[in-house]
């Protein structure tokens, strides 16, 4: 082998070498810049911009001085997740920790009959003998139960002031919790009665130390009411409590406000006990009181569930029944009440009536007087049935002594009263009076014979039912002709519109139809044409199709908004009938337009019957005839 073929051989590999040591360092810093470069940007995202990145070769190292221990293995849980862990190199130090805080020194006290119990954590500077002593000198014979822990820390300020304090209370605290901390006491206790309540809280609060704050939060028993009373008046103008009880503070609070409402004046004194006869005792109290106030004086008084309303002497026989017959009905289910009307001196008799009244809004007001309260309930439902369910309010008052017949005939008045748009009808035991108004023609006719008929030949009655146009369902309805000069008004004012090339309706159409469906509503059943139109705009069976297609969807709106539209019809008439010119813009956006038209009648040629047809060609006949006769012949000239 030639000296020149083996110095070229070890040429080659020696300028390979270079080469693969100069590629080698070059990935090597490629991967470290990387890794270095992803590894700081997810530190930063993870705010630990306090954490320090280097790289050698495959190795990640991660320096600098982490707040906490936590936060030096979340460092090396975030490079990790970017280059391998096994990568990872720790060399980060942590921040000294903090003086501990000392602890929040508290101790429960708890007493009862069976002895004292103290738990909790003290400072160890405290003198716990001397403490363990003065609860030894309260709990006597009874046991002393000791759960505390010491902690040497400094005393806080305020502890021994506040801890002094407790155990000096203690013996005035049969059965009690005692939470005491620094500046601090907490004392729950149980007494025997409010007295007892309100001679404890002033003890407690004698003497407290200045830097110690005290909460109490002390109770006593409610104590049994029986009878449950409550006794409220309103004489000579002046309201007053002879008694007042409630079961919740809740309830003596509405009751009390109610009271206040009604012209009370002053302290009130109004117990909490036990003993109520109904969870809704404050509700029957209000509507009691309101009722005193209405009949404008009287008295009301409470009885457990029984509840007695005596109104003054003089009060107007109408004005006492509605008052109690909305009472009545008002009150709770489980409440018997009892109403007097002192008679006056002079007392004339009364006729017994009963009243039912419809306003022209539909409202219907049942009062004056029935027999039993089941017949209320029932004159009650039967007035829901016929008329609105919510508009519905009765106030009549259950009285004994009427007529045996008086069910029915409360009955018939209220059906008869179903045939009016708005009236009344009184109910007597001699007769039944109604009045109003109507938009039926007959109803007058139907009210006599249904009354006719229900009462008997000897039932009287009275009618006087005015017919009213306007009420006429059927007279006030719009005649077509109107109905569809309406709709062009609005379609005048504001136009139906497409979108481009399109049936669907632009965002202002639905707004439209709602207008148009509202008037529609209100026309019963006429027959209607809606025509489409275009402009002269491409193919014209194109705009033909375009036309209809958009006519169409106006009628499909119409139905959509519930609209009786089986005599309507959809027609498009494409580029025909324009009402503008197609050269101009505006021309054309004045012919792409939505119509509606009145479908008339043709009208019918009137036919002639057979004996028209033979009288007429009877007279044709002899006109011809004469006509002969008149003119010469040949032979005469």
């Amino acid at each position: 082998m030639r000296l020149s073929s083996i110095f070229a051989i070890a040429g080659t590999f020696f300028a390979a070498a270079i080469i693969a040591v100069v590629a080698a360092g070059f990935s090597a810093g490629v991967i470290e810049d990387n890794s270095r470069r992803d590894v700081r940007r997810a530190l930063d995202l993870a705010d630990m911009s306090w954490a320090e990145v280097d790289a050698d070769g495959l190795q990640v190292f991660l320096a600098g001085t982490a707040p906490t221990e936590a936060t030096r293995f979340k460092a090396i849980s975030v490079a990790g997740g970017v280059v391998d862990a096994t990568r990872v190199i720790d060399q980060m130090l942590v921040e000294d920790a903090a003086e501990i805080a000392p602890p929040r020194f508290s101790v429960e006290i708890l007493r009862n009959d069976a002895g004292i119990s103290l738990i909790g954590l003290m400072p160890a500077a405290s003198d716990v003998e001397a403490l363990m002593s003065k609860v030894g000198e309260v709990a006597g014979d009874t046991n002393i139960t000791d759960f505390i822990d010491r902690a040497d820390y400094p005393v806080p300020d305020g502890w021994t002031a506040a801890l002094n304090y407790a155990v000096a209370k203690l013996d005035e605290l049969p059965r009690a919790k005692i939470s005491v901390e620094a500046g601090r006491v907490s004392v729950t206790a149980m007494t025997d009665s409010p007295e007892a309540k309100r001679k404890l809280e002033a003890e407690l609060a004698r003497r407290v130390p200045k830097n110690v704050r005290l909460i109490t939060d002390i109770s006593a028993p409610r104590p049994v009411i029986t009878p449950f009373t409550l006794r409220f008046l309103i004489e000579e103008g002046e309201a007053r409590f002879d008694a007042c009880s409630a079961d919740t503070e809740e309830a003596r609070r509405r009751i009390i406000a109610t009271a206040r409402e009604v012209g009370l004046e002053g302290s009130i004194d109004c117990t909490i006990g036990l003993g109520v006869p109904s969870p809704q005792w404050g509700r029957a109290a209000e509507l009691a009181i309101k009722a005193v106030k209405d009949l404008g004086g009287g008295s009301v008084t409470f009885s457990d569930a029984d509840i007695s309303l005596i109104a003054l002497q003089g009060i107007e026989e109408k004005s006492f029944d509605d008052v109690v017959g909305g009472l009545e009905t008002a009150l709770p289910d489980g409440v018997a009440l009892h109403a007097v009307l002192p008679p006056p001196p002079d007392a004339e008799v009364v006729i017994p009536e009963f009243v039912a009244t419809l306003s022209p809004e539909g409202l219907v007001q049942l009062r004056g007087r029935l027999g039993s309260e089941k017949l209320r309930e029932t004159v009650d439902s039967f007035a829901r049935a016929r008329f609105s369910s919510a508009g519905v309010h009765t106030k009549a008052r259950v009285v004994e002594g009427l007529p045996a017949d008086w069910p029915v005939r409360v009955l018939a008045g209220l059906e008869s009263l179903s045939y009016l748009e708005n009236g009344a009808v009184t109910v007597t035991p001699d007769s039944i009076d109604v009045t109003g108004n109507t938009g039926n023609k007959d109803a007058s006719a139907q009210i006599s014979g249904f009354l006719a008929e229900t009462l008997g030949e000897r039932g009287q009655f009275e009618i006087d039912v005015t017919y009213q146009e306007v009420l006429d369902p059927i007279a006030a309805l719009p005649t077509p002709e109107e109905c569809v000069s309406k709709i062009q008004l609005i379609v005048a004012e504001r136009k139906i519109n497409f979108e481009p090339g399109s049936d669907k309706l632009d965002s202002n159409g639905a707004a439209i139809l709602d207008d148009i469906a509202e008037i529609l509503k209100k026309c019963g059943e006429i027959k209607l044409e809606i025509a489409g139109y275009t402009d002269s705009q491409g193919r014209e069976t194109m705009n033909q199709q375009l036309s209809e297609n958009r006519a169409r969807a106006v009628l499909d709106g119409l139905r959509m908004r519930r609209v009786i539209t089986s005599t309507y019809e959809a027609v498009g008439y494409g580029e025909n009938d324009p009402i503008a010119d197609n050269d101009s813009d505006e021309g054309r956006e004045a012919n792409r337009r939505i119509e509606f038209h009145l479908i008339k009648p043709e009208p019918v040629k009137e036919r002639q019957t057979g004996l028209e047809s033979l009288e007429e060609q009877g007279e044709e006949e002899q006109a011809d005839n004469e006509t002969e006769q008149g003119e010469p012949t040949d032979e005469q000239n």
